[in-house]
């Protein structure tokens, strides 16, 4: 086996509608996702099942032998019979518990070498279903490519969307996915969204759409985690108002649960001033001026 690299980009979520809680438990969603240009870097070397995490989140990844890298080959390998696997080295640049996916990217870049590691394609049913296993972010996260999510995440629809320029910013302050649910409150079977709120929701603009008509299209949705993500962790809101308060700023939102929020800018020096200002206000925050696609 050769030595192999791949990135493992942030996902935001420009909008998040949760229709309702299954019966299951698990909650439907329906979500515009694309992803950053900002990323963690994992590497697949020769050797045994193992995980190495170096860069500056490393203390904050806890036990490596829990981590989602760890757990995806091996559902990988439930799968696929003689799997070759190997070492993972994963640098950590993305904060953790913070509503971009960081995790789950991680672990679709270790299916992803995994599968360039034994020549198994990427739309081969036995990744897919490894994929969506190890968790309902890591499926859009194998083709980190723009989409609509729907389902607990695993349909997914491909978006031509041009590229936006933002600035994201997590207060560094990890937020659980399950604590925000729970604070939304819906009881398994409980639907949250009727039928018309569903055929009301974000009309997509037309393909080939300019960034200022996706952004207008984009400004009528909402995150309907934001609200008890707020309750979970009030900092949130700070992020939110510092965003909001930029020039030049056309709109903030959170992503997924929190606490990670962005903006969206008209272009690359106002979201590049936007980022300047509020890392000056609040140099303990996370801050990140760029493009999402």
């Amino acid at each position: 086996m050769a030595v192999l690299t791949e990135i493992a980009r942030a996902k935001v979520n420009l909008t998040l509608r949760v229709l309702g809680r299954r019966p299951d438990g698990y909650h439907d969603l329906d979500s515009i996702a694309a992803f950053a240009d900002c990323a963690d870097s994992l590497t697949l070397e020769p050797g045994d099942l193992g995980l190495t995490i170096t860069g500056p989140g490393s203390a904050a990844c806890g036990d490596a032998s829990d981590n989602l890298v760890i757990r995806a080959a091996r559902l990988l390998a439930e799968r696929v019979e003689g799997l070759q696997l190997g070492h993972f080295t994963l640098d950590k640049h993305l904060p953790v518990a913070a509503g971009i996916g960081g995790g789950s990217a991680d672990a679709a870049a270790a299916l992803r070498l995994l599968a360039k590691a034994n020549g198994i394609a990427l739309d081969d049913a036995r990744l897919f279903e490894a994929a969506r296993l190890a968790g309902a972010d890591v499926p859009v996260c194998i083709a980190s490519h723009a989409c609509v999510m729907g389902g607990v995440g695993e349909n997914l629809t491909m978006l031509d969307l041009p590229p936006l320029s933002c600035v994201m910013v997590n207060p560094r302050v990890a937020v659980a996915t399950k604590d925000v649910f729970t604070a939304l409150g819906l009881r398994a079977g409980q639907l949250r969204v009727g039928v018309g709120e569903i055929l009301e929701a974000v009309t997509l603009p037309r393909p080939g759409a300019s960034a200022a008509d996706w952004i207008i299209q984009l400004s009528g949705g909402v995150n309907d985690l934001e609200a008890p993500a707020l309750r979970v962790q009030p900092v949130i809101g700070d992020v939110l108002e510092a965003l909001r308060e930029t020039e030049g700023v056309q709109l903030a939102r959170m992503s997924g649960s929190g606490a990670t929020c962005f903006a969206l800018y008209g272009d690359a020096a106002a979201a590049d001033r936007a980022a300047q200002t509020i890392a000056q206000a609040h140099p303990q925050w996370w801050v990140h001026a760029g493009t999402l696609s």
